[in-house]
Parts: C-alpha cells; structure tokens; sequence
C-alpha cells in the first residue's frame, strides 16, 4: 500500500477515515446500544404484566425457569462471562514465545 493510500485511510491529506475513527461515533454507538437493551429488559419485565391483562405473551418459554423475568439477560452474562474465562485458560496452553516463527 502507497503512502498516500496509507495517509487517506487515516485520514490525513484530504482523505475522510474511517467512519469510526471518531470518538463521538463510538459513544453515539454505544449509547444506542444501551438504550436497546433497556428497552428489551423492560420489555421483559412487562412480560407477565402483559399476560394478565391481555392475554398476549411476548415470548412462550418451554421451561418454567426461562419464564422469569430477565432470565436471558442474565444467562446471556454468565455464558458470556464463562467464555472469557475459558479463553483466558486456554490461552497459557496455546501461547507461544515472540520469536516462535523467526526460528
């Protein structure tokens, strides 16, 4: 890649960037991000709510422990949680010296 290629990528010598290298997007991003996921907790706890008054069910859970309210939030947490650790574990066993492939 030419430096001017390089530069315009980065952004500098009349070139635009990315359109994420903007911290403002970013925050933009994960503010719309947070406010999603509100929206589907709440959502959520509406659940049963919505079942005594209507009759309507936002989901139809196949077991009685996925029926509680924010069950998947939470399951969603600790499966992710656990993957990052599994990961952490994994990689004292995979990790090889700096110089491995200059040898």
């Amino acid at each position: 890649m030419t430096a001017e290629k390089m530069a315009a990528r980065k952004g500098g010598a009349g070139g635009r960037g990315h359109y994420f290298d903007d911290p403002k997007r970013w925050k933009r991003l994960i503010a719309i991000l947070f406010v999603v996921c509100a929206v589907v907790f709440a959502l959520d706890l509406l659940n049963p709510l919505l079942k005594r008054i209507s009759g309507f069910e936002l989901r139809h859970p196949e077991r009685g422990w996925e029926g509680f309210p924010g069950f998947y939030v939470f399951y969603g947490f600790l499966a992710y949680t656990a993957i990052v650790y599994t990961a952490k574990a994994l990689r004292k066993g995979v990790m090889r010296d700096e110089d491995y492939y200059d040898r």
